[in-house]
């Protein structure tokens, strides 16, 4: 059975979502893009002077160890350093990964004001109403801005559809048999 076309989320409420989504994420979004930049900017100019720190180790006083030893030491020693830059780089990627991941986290914890909820309620057509509901499943706490984004990506795959097939099933299943 084919969906009432009428009666489907229009591109206009995809709009509204995502207006009202880039106004509630803005500054965690720029915060995340300076301090990934700042990082980047820093350690770039570190992991330059790790390599030319590398560069100017002079293995001469190792003498000792025999002419073999020191020509290997000064042979792979810029392998070493880019390695230890390798690896420096993968715990500053890790550690900035888990910082906009709790940035993510924190902004979809906060609530959503009822002026802002009313504001983009109001805008929204009935169907994207229902997926918005839908969306916001613990009903004993307020809508946060996590239920907001669970509804603009419920929305674009075509929860409303889901949302109908599933209260035409229920009804099929209340209907007696003859």
């Amino acid at each position: 059975m084919k969906p009432n076309t009428l009666h489907q989320p229009t591109r206009h409420d995809d709009t509204v979502l995502r207006n009202a989504l880039l106004k509630l994420t803005a500054v965690q979004k720029i915060t995340c893009v300076v301090v990934v930049a700042i990082v980047a900017l820093v350690w770039y100019d570190l992991l330059n002077r790790l390599v030319a720190f590398g560069r100017g180790i002079d293995y001469a006083g190792l003498h000792a160890l025999g002419a073999q030893i020191v020509e290997f030491l000064k042979q792979y020693n810029p392998f070493f350093w880019w390695g230890v830059v390798a690896l420096c780089t993968l715990i500053i990627a890790y550690f900035l990964y888990g910082f906009i991941q709790s940035t993510h986290r924190r902004v979809q914890r906060r609530l959503l004001g009822a002026d802002t909820l009313a504001d983009v309620v109001t805008q929204l057509s009935e169907p994207a109403r229902q997926v918005l509901a839908w969306a916001w499943q613990d009903r004993r706490n307020p809508m946060t801005v996590g239920d907001l984004q669970r509804a603009h990506q419920e929305l674009r795959s075509g929860r409303f559809g889901k949302i109908e097939l599933s209260l035409k099933h229920a009804e099929l299943l209340e209907q007696k048999a003859p």
